[in-house]
């Protein structure tokens, strides 16, 4: 009986998934290896959200004309918007520099290095920031270390 079932269903299948296999083939060609494309350009810069740009355009307006408080307002209604935006925090420093927060301009621009990556202009106006900052706390020693680090 098991012989039987073997012969008349078993069987039958194994011979038609056979057909169905995929004659085994030599080795595919290897295509020719693509010409060595030219060292990466530098990443474009960030492009701003358009609500970014906006807020960014009147905290600079509010602070050309003296209104600080709303340069503040403008700029961290922005920065809920992206958060790791670092000329956000850049410009929320120059703020809080004008405003007399030193320390917290000390703070902010330091955050905004966080973010900097590798921009090297970015990150030596936040050190020239802090600098600035600490010289009018009367951090004499703390300016000079940052102005070094600023790469004056």
């Amino acid at each position: 009986m098991r012989f039987v079932l073997l012969v008349r269903f078993v069987l039958p299948l194994a011979l038609l998934l056979a057909s169905c296999a995929v004659p085994e083939r030599g080795p595919e060609p290897q295509p020719e290896p693509a010409p060595e494309a030219p060292p990466a350009a530098a990443p474009p810069p960030h492009k701003e959200n358009v609500a970014i740009a906006g807020l960014m355009e009147s905290a600079r307006s509010a602070s050309a004309s003296g209104d600080l408080s709303g340069a503040a307002a403008s700029l961290e209604r922005a920065l809920r918007i992206e958060p790791r935006n670092p000329r956000l925090w850049q410009e929320l420093a120059r703020v809080r520099l004008k405003q007399g927060q030193f320390a917290q301009a000390e703070s902010v621009a330091a955050r905004s290095n966080s973010w900097a990556g590798e921009d090297r202009g970015l990150r030596a106006e936040n050190w020239r920031l802090i600098a600035e900052s600490r010289r009018a706390r009367g951090d004499a020693e703390g300016a000079k270390a940052a102005l070094e680090q600023s790469g004056r």
